[in-house]
């Protein structure tokens, strides 16, 4: 059984896996299972008040979790895969724990071979929160995932500067980080 197998089988049985992205350590769960989810938010020590991002293999996927108008998804085509994690209305199928109660969903396609094969032979979304404790340094290495897990995968030393989070809702940035001027110049010209 290859690594990605067994993550699979974790994430499969409520589990929690450390996967590597191209931007820092996530911490990833079946992001439809309540039970996985509180998993991770107690492995972060994080508050439930607060939201945590989703991870999708792809597009389709995606427009399955989101509601999205036309402008929108161009702005998905321009960024995704990549470091950007996208806000956008949730459907029903998302679990309200993920929204913090907001009804918004944040969501990424990493650009990460690694981190796309999990979420693909998984075939569902998965938690796309850092593998730390909440309010602690961003992992770049598997040394720096401070958080309980049943696995982790090793990608070796990762870039370390966590994606840029727009709410495309608002068509404004929450949290910049990778291509966050990228993102900004599409903004304003659209």
């Amino acid at each position: 059984m290859d690594i990605i197998e067994k993550a699979v089988s974790f994430l499969m049985h409520d589990g929690i896996v450390v996967y590597p992205t191209e931007t820092v350590y996530g911490l990833g769960a079946d992001a439809f299972s309540d039970e996985a989810i509180l998993r991770v938010y107690e492995a972060k020590q994080r508050p439930l008040s607060m939201p945590v991002s989703i991870a999708v293999s792809d597009f389709e996927m995606l427009f399955c979790v989101s509601r999205t108008e036309p402008w929108m998804e161009d702005f998905i085509q321009a960024f995704l895969p990549g470091p950007v994690t996208v806000v956008l209305p949730a459907r029903n199928c998302v679990p309200e724990i993920l929204t913090g109660g907001t009804g918004m969903i944040g969501i990424r396609i990493p650009a990460h071979d690694i981190a796309l094969r999990l979420i693909e032979r998984f075939d569902s979304p998965i938690t796309a929160t850092s593998a730390n404790l909440h309010g602690s340094k961003d992992p770049r290495t598997p040394d720096e995932c401070t958080v309980p897990r049943d696995l982790l995968i090793d990608g070796g030393m990762l870039p370390g500067v966590p994606s840029t989070v727009v709410d495309l809702t608002g068509r404004t940035i929450v949290r910049k980080g990778a291509m966050a001027d990228k993102v900004e110049a599409f903004l304003s010209g659209n």
